[in-house]
């Protein structure tokens, strides 16, 4: 019994640890365009997003529920599976954050656990329906569904302001955008921080200390939302630099519909209780509104990358749990083992984050988002998108659709004679 007593300790730690990973690794998700958009300072952002995950993660349980007893038969897992689906999360983490790209810590979990209850049990401990319904479909429609919500959005936002002063809407639009990134966090705390209490509460009907089918107790949800809360204010500096920067240019109007988008998606699914990534519902609201602007481009080499990391994700983080899960059934000394072998691994990883530091000061340099990324020029979709997009009313390639005749010529750099180039076409 003392040793079951340590192995839970053990593992209920291990889980606040991926827990405070999973904060910093999404703070993006909430707040990366309202700070590349300006509308709140770094650390005010954070700090603002901080609070909400706490309040979210006290208003349901529901994905708890998916998570402690709708994935895996929860009577044949022992808590050794648990601590192995852990390591496989935590790792697929932070390597994803130091290489700057925003991947599914709900995904990660679901992996490992996944990983590791096959390799404890054989398949026969997966539930494979829920996971092709509350994980697998949503995983494909969720970002679908925000992309195409927040590009209408955003399209919408742009012709009914066509006709209003620009840097009035601006404004207006950068305080829409703090109070839809506070939707956002609040959304984020009742889905992602109901992952590690759901697991936490695997953990323990493993371990005999509750009986199986129970909700989480109060100190688990407590403890939890306090763990992601801490990782959020200590924000993910360099996935935030990649979804406010790396992606595509945001305005503030697309930032508002590309996050209100999102915190609808997220809090419909939270109710329904699906586990779903908010990572993969923000992208693609941020690609659906960079498309909703006339002539906005999204960099589709950061999005490839983007989505590869989203297709390894459960296949990577369940094969390094089902390594855990091997060396941890071993006994005692294997559980020490992978305990070590995760505090070892996260220390180098953040060795090499420090070669080159991203914070607050720095969050929204674009020179080294990616090599070239600023310039890089529209691919198919967007050309073909931005082609049949009438521009806005008033601009100037509105005018000079409307009255060909008004187009002045560029001159020819070449003829030193030529007049200096007219400070506008029209």
């Amino acid at each position: 019994m003392e040793h079951i007593t340590l192995l839970l300790a053990i593992v209920v730690v291990t889980a606040l640890v991926f827990d405070f990973t999973n904060g910093f690794h999404d703070t993006a998700n909430a707040m990366a365009t309202t700070i590349s958009t300006g509308a709140l300072k770094p650390k005010t952002a954070v700090a603002m997003s901080a609070v909400l995950n706490l309040v979210g993660a006290f208003l349901s349980v529901e994905v708890a529920k998916t998570i402690s007893k709708g994935l895996v038969n929860e009577e044949g897992i022992q808590p050794e599976v648990i601590l192995a689906a852990l390591v496989g999360a935590i790792l697929w983490n932070l390597v994803t954050w130091l290489v700057g790209l925003p991947s599914s810590s709900s995904h990660a979990l679901m992996g490992g656990l996944i990983g590791a209850t096959v390799a404890s049990i054989g398949l026969s401990g997966v539930h494979g329906d829920a996971v092709v319904t509350k994980v697998l479909i949503p995983a494909v429609a969720a970002p679908v569904v925000a992309g195409v919500a927040a590009m209408l959005a955003a399209r919408l936002t742009y012709r009914l302001d066509r006709k209003t002063d620009a840097k009035t809407t601006a404004k207006g639009y950068r305080a829409g955008q703090i109070a839809s990134a506070g939707l956002v966090s609040l959304a984020h705390g009742t889905n992602d921080a109901q992952k590690t209490m759901g697991i936490i509460t695997l953990a323990l009907v493993a371990g005999g200390v509750l009986a199986p089918g129970s909700n989480p107790p109060v100190w688990v949800i407590v403890s939890a939302g306090t763990a992601i809360a801490l990782g959020t204010f200590l924000g993910g500096w360099r996935i935030i630099r990649t979804m406010g920067k790396g992606l595509t240019d945001l305005q503030p109007q697309q930032g508002f519909a590309a996050q209100t988008s999102a915190a609808t998606a997220i809090l419909a699914s939270s109710h329904l209780g699906f586990s779903l990534s908010t990572t993969h519902v923000v992208s693609g609201g941020v690609m659906g509104a960079g498309l909703g602007r006339k002539g906005g481009v999204v960099r589709w080499s950061t999005a490839t990358r983007m989505f590869i990391a989203w297709g390894l994700t459960l296949p990577a983080a369940g094969l390094v749990g089902a390594g855990a899960e091997f060396v941890a059934r071993q006994g005692q000394w294997g559980v020490y083992v992978v305990a070590t072998f995760l505090v070892a691994s996260c220390i180098g990883i953040w060795l090499v984050s420090r070669r080159q530091v991203v914070d607050h000061t720095n969050v929204n340099d674009v020179h080294d988002v990616e090599a070239g990324a600023e310039t890089e020029p529209a691919g198919v979709v967007t050309t073909a998108i931005a082609a049949v997009t009438p521009p806005p009313a008033g601009s100037v390639a509105a005018v000079a659709d409307t009255d060909l005749k008004t187009t002045i010529p560029a001159p020819n750099p070449a003829d030193p004679a030529a007049p200096p180039a007219p400070a506008a076409a029209v």
